[in-house]
């Protein structure tokens, strides 16, 4: 019997927002993909876009970026400035040949456990049907 490819995701998550809505997700006991690994940031607009190629070249089948809605962000406009980056950090990743669907964007207020539990399962939906990444992945090398 074949295994089904199971895609490792690596989660930016906005502090105030997002990392609170995946956290109402958890204690509320909703069953989500564990295929996620989150990194807590404190404002999208932080988010360096090269932490999105590093995060491919360490091993990302895919990398979801998500924070507070648009006019609500906890920085005044952090998540614009995210918005605006992350939009043409997708078409060069597109540009290079990374397939659409392993870069993803939301955004989830503290309230909505539900919609992260849908944020997640789609994310890793598209990276299951998208398959393995190896296109960025760089060889570790031991010291």
């Amino acid at each position: 019997m074949e295994e089904r490819f199971e895609p490792n995701i690596v989660a930016f998550l906005c502090n105030w927002c997002s990392y609170a809505g995946a956290d109402l997700a958890g204690t509320s006991r909703m069953q989500y993909p564990p295929n996620v690994h989150i990194v807590r940031v404190m404002c999208t607009g932080r988010i360096n876009p090269l932490f999105v190629v590093n995060a491919f070249q360490q091993g990302a089948d895919g990398v979801l970026v998500s924070g507070c809605h648009p006019g609500e962000c906890h920085y005044r406009e952090g998540n614009y400035h995210a918005r605006r980056r992350f939009t043409l950090l997708r078409e060069l990743l597109v540009f290079t040949g990374v397939d659409r669907r392993r870069f993803n964007m939301s955004w989830v207020s503290a309230s909505e456990g539900a919609k992260w539990r849908e944020v997640v399962r789609e994310a890793v939906e598209m990276a299951r049907e998208a398959g393995p990444f190896e296109q960025f992945r760089r060889e570790m090398i031991g010291w």
